[in-house]
């Protein structure tokens, strides 16, 4: 099992422990995701899948908290959209093969062993000219202690990143610091790595 139930504790209380407003990384490059399905790693409480259902996005999203999945229902309700919510330990569920318009992945703080599975996955799940989107901690995380938590092995570079999504095409790749102000967790000036990468289309 590669869930960590320290997430169903930090899920459990009433509030929306990252708030309920999308990523802003996200928002400023939805217009770069294609075609209408989209699924969501590591959503944890529901904001981005919300977000982007409430833009029209046919949306399925995983987490391995049942606590996260309960109150991401909550708010999918209470916005009145339709996300497939599914329950799910991320270390064994299957994207799936070439089915997916779009994947994401915000701040998904996963081991190395296990992240560079599910980033195996991402590039045999996109479809062809299928988007991948995210935004995580780098390394220089660690310093900042404003979200992240304190393990530096499930932060990752933009190296990394450009490394273990091979071969997938990049449009935007980019390290940097930037206030980050996400719930009661993610508060104040962060290091980041931020990528929209596209999976070329096949040659025939």
């Amino acid at each position: 099992m590669n869930f960590d139930p320290m997430w169903d504790v930090r899920f459990a209380g009433p509030d929306y422990a990252y708030g309920t407003e999308p990523n802003d990384f996200l928002k400023a490059q939805v217009k770069q995701l294609k075609g209408k399905r989209v699924l969501s790693l590591a959503e944890g409480e529901g904001r981005n899948a919300v977000y982007l259902a409430k833009l029209g996005f046919e949306v399925t999203a995983v987490d391995g908290s049942v606590k996260g999945i309960e109150k991401a229902q909550k708010l999918a309700q209470a916005v009145g959209v339709e996300v497939q919510f599914i329950h799910a330990d991320l270390g064994e569920f299957e994207l799936g093969s070439l089915c997916w318009d779009n994947i994401i992945a915000i701040f998904a703080p996963f081991p190395r062993p296990l992240r560079e599975k599910l980033h195996q996955g991402v590039i045999q799940a996109l479809k062809p000219g299928g988007i991948f989107l995210t935004e995580a901690y780098a390394p220089e995380q660690i310093h900042f202690g404003t979200g992240g938590g304190s393990d530096v092995s499930t932060m990752l570079s933009a190296t990394q990143l450009a490394e273990e999504l091979s071969p997938l095409e990049w449009k935007h790749l980019q390290q940097l610091e930037r206030q980050v102000v996400e719930g009661q967790y993610h508060t104040g000036l962060a290091a980041v790595v931020q990528g929209v990468a596209i999976k070329p289309l096949i040659k025939p």
